[in-house]
């Protein structure tokens, strides 16, 4: 098995929306994307990342006397405050908090730690047709350690999906796109200003490699994130479903804005911008599902 390491924050297991079938879905950490309405926030870098749960916190101050970077202060109402430019996510501060009021986000794991979790279930998959998904951030980020990880569930018979925002360099993705079976591809905004302004990148690269994944006939199924403001306009799912046609008319997916990602923001320190978005109501929901059916597509919600 591959000696490589890479950063995990997260390993789901019995998941149902991430391909078919029952399958663990691995979160590897890392995103050339900072979307505005990211839920997973601790996911966008590629080092272990402190959360600080301050309601939580019984000001105990026993992690600012260990902290080797001197990253934890006092604030004089006797409140804690983490300095994330000195903070490393070593976790010492984790180990001593009574509170549980710290975690770090992201963690160094082998390919054989990895492949050792998701072997456990295996008869799931096998029953279910399911298999292992790979996620993010985003996965190609890593590239060696992803590469490493498909090529030992290929080798058990596992069913493998790259859930992706296509934001790679192609000879960094096509080898990848060797050991996988599905492709999980993710439109953020089909508007080239608009995707540079909410997702800090242009769609250009990632809708060329759109159209090659499908010339390399894998399956791929578009999934949409449906933000309030940000992408729900007739003409955005106009385009959506345009976009989808020129592809030759894969599945869409739409998955629909939530609030469960905001308190991850302030455990990190950052600034959420979508503080006024609301959750879709059931009618604007049906409405962009007819919109799409109109064009003969498949979409699910």
């Amino acid at each position: 098995m591959d000696q490589i390491n890479g950063y995990v924050f997260d390993i789901q297991r019995y998941s149902i929306h991430d391909g078919p079938g029952i399958r663990s879905t691995v979160f590897l950490k890392g995103c050339p994307l900072t979307c505005v309405w990211c839920s997973n926030p601790e996911s966008q870098k590629q080092v272990p990342q402190l959360l600080y749960l301050k309601h939580l916190c019984s000001r105990c101050h026993k992690c600012v006397d260990i902290c080797p970077n001197k990253a934890i202060r006092v604030l004089p109402e006797g409140d804690l405050e983490v300095d994330r430019d000195l903070c490393v996510g070593c976790g010492f501060c984790v180990d001593i908090c009574p509170a549980e009021a710290r975690q770090v986000s992201g963690k160094l794991m082998s390919v054989e730690e990895v492949i050792d979790i998701v072997k456990r279930d295996a008869l799931f998959y096998k029953n279910s047709d399911g298999g292992v998904t790979f996620s993010g951030g985003e996965a190609t980020a890593q590239p060696e350690f992803l590469l490493a990880l498909l090529r030992e569930c290929k080798k058990l018979g596992f069913h493998t999906t790259l859930d992706t925002c296509g934001f790679v360099k192609w000879d960094i993705l096509e080898p990848v796109l060797e050991y996988v079976d599905l492709v999980l591809f993710d439109v953020k905004q089909t508007n080239p200003k608009k995707h540079q302004q909410y997702t800090g990148v242009s769609n250009k690269l990632i809708f060329e490699n759109a159209k090659r994944i499908l010339s390399q006939n894998i399956p791929v199924i578009l999934r949409a994130v449906l933000i309030p403001g940000c992408n729900d306009s007739d003409e955005d799912i106009r385009a959506l479903a345009e976009f989808a046609l020129e592809l030759g008319g894969p599945e869409i997916n739409l998955m629909l804005y939530h609030k469960l990602g905001i308190k991850k923001y302030e455990s990190l320190g950052m600034k959420y911008k979508l503080e006024n978005a609301e959750p879709f109501a059931d009618e604007k929901i049906e409405h962009i599902k007819e919109q799409i059916l109109s064009y003969g597509l498949n979409v699910k919600v």
